[in-house]
């Protein structure tokens, strides 16, 4: 029985680094700004020399490759991830610098003392938390008077929301996380900071080859009621809302920099 659970592990496993990789895909391939939503995230930071910044949910650390400057320029640079997989891989993506540090952090209970961080980073990961209200105020509290934090999210209203609304009458049903979205987050963060600001990213998607899509939606475990719909059926409804040619979906990114 262990054998069979392995063999099953390992393809769940790659399987869903199969199912990101095409997801990621699409975007490089169809999305209609250019800059990138990483590049954008970073365009927005306002680091300057000798700040201490925290990044909680840094993921693969993907966001800080080829910014050795601006690394230099901070005085120490936290990157942390609930994920201890996460924390190594981020590790191995940056290297070993005198001023950074690698830990796993749970952003609802933060290791530092009042007030140690110029900025604090969250991006794409604030609708897991279990407590937000709590994970919140534990980010206000290790940042210094004037310090910034910054957090991307999406909104209600991106690919998902389309794709839901096409696809409705085979059972697909509005599956977001809306704990912390575009729409909901200025409330939620102004219940803890008492300046907000929502800084959006204008983008959509233009697909040409819609046979990229119908391997997108298929990539989606949202779009499970679709996993027993023939793909031509699901490329026929695509095809019906094309206009020359082209599929335009919505996209719905951006971000909360709150002090």
């Amino acid at each position: 029985m262990s054998n069979w659970n392995d063999a099953e592990v390992v393809k769940q496993q790659y399987a869903t680094e199969t199912n990101l990789n095409i997801r990621i895909a699409i975007h490089e391939k169809y999305s209609t700004n250019k800059m990138g939503f990483g590049n954008w995230i970073f365009s927005n930071y306002e680091i300057s020399d000798g700040m201490k910044v925290l990044e909680l949910g840094c993921g693969t650390g993907d966001m800080w490759k080829d910014k050795e400057a601006m690394i230099a320029s901070c005085s120490k640079l936290v990157l942390s991830d609930f994920s201890s997989g996460m924390v190594k891989v981020s590790k191995e993506t940056v290297g070993i610098h005198d001023n950074v540090e690698y830990q796993v952090i749970d952003i609802q209970d933060i290791p530092f003392g009042d007030e140690t961080f110029d900025i604090v980073i969250a991006n794409m990961m604030l609708y897991h938390v279990p407590d937000l209200h709590r994970a919140l105020t534990e980010v206000r509290r290790v940042l210094k008077k004037g310090g910034k934090f910054y957090c991307a999210t999406y909104g209600e209203h991106g690919i998902t929301e389309y794709l839901t609304t096409l696809f409705s009458e085979y059972g697909v049903e509005d599956s977001i996380n809306k704990n912390f979205t575009l729409q909901n987050g200025y409330e939620i963060l102004g219940k803890v900071f008492s300046k907000v600001e929502k800084l959006e990213y204008v983008d959509s998607l233009q697909v040409r080859e819609v046979d990229d899509m119908v391997e997108y939606i298929y990539s989606l475990s949202s779009m499970m009621p679709l996993r027993n719909v023939p793909k031509q059926d699901v490329k026929n409804m695509l095809l019906q809302h094309t206009s020359n040619g082209i599929l335009h979906v919505p996209k719905e990114y951006g971000m909360f920099r709150a002090e």
